[in-house]
């Protein structure tokens, strides 16, 4: 897994630019941090790290941002702190994000180890083991279920009360004006 590194305030125009916004995420995507790193939609690949300083994901609340990443193959973000906004729709739309304040040590183009369930990066030729700040159970299990829809729906599937009740009130949320 390669690193990505970028610095502090990484906003969501970055990755998902407001003039592409009309268009569907294949598009939006091509444009990915474009204005900081020209190949990086062109180059990063399935299983690539982002790894970023504080305040990852600040700005608008649009999910593409997100979506973006994954469409990607982004396996990770890993940062040292996030926008409240970014955190909870990358946890809902599947994307892990690891905060960690040792973040900022990890070279651009390094090789990294990812153990998501211990919330670890290692990187092998510096010698360097990042302990990240732990991540729940239950946001691991909704990431390894593609997101909050998919993670409700296989609740659902299996008759959990407490899974229909979620679902409902997240449809409701959404039909909201």
């Amino acid at each position: 897994m390669r690193a990505w590194v970028f610095g502090d305030d990484l906003n969501t125009d970055l990755l998902a630019p407001g003039r592409y916004m009309k268009f569907g995420v294949e598009e939006i995507a091509n444009h990915c941090l474009e204005s900081l790193a020209p190949a990086f939609a062109a180059s990063v690949r399935p299983g690539d790290i982002v790894v970023a300083g504080r305040n990852f994901g600040v700005g608008s609340s649009r999910e593409q941002a997100v979506e973006v990443l994954r469409y990607l193959g982004v396996a990770c973000v890993v940062a040292v702190s996030y926008s409240g906004l970014y955190y909870r729709n990358g946890f809902n739309l599947g994307l892990p994000l690891l905060v960690c304040a040792d973040a900022p040590l990890v070279a651009d183009g390094a090789q990294l180890t990812l153990d998501l369930d211990a919330a670890r990066l290692q990187e092998p030729a510096a010698g360097r083991t990042l302990q990240c700040e732990p991540v729940p159970a239950h946001l691991i299990a909704m990431v390894r279920d593609g997101g909050l829809v998919p993670h409700l729906q296989k609740r659902l599937a299996r008759g959990d009360i407490a899974a229909q009740n979620a679902l409902k009130n997240t449809v409701q949320k959404a039909a909201a004006p």
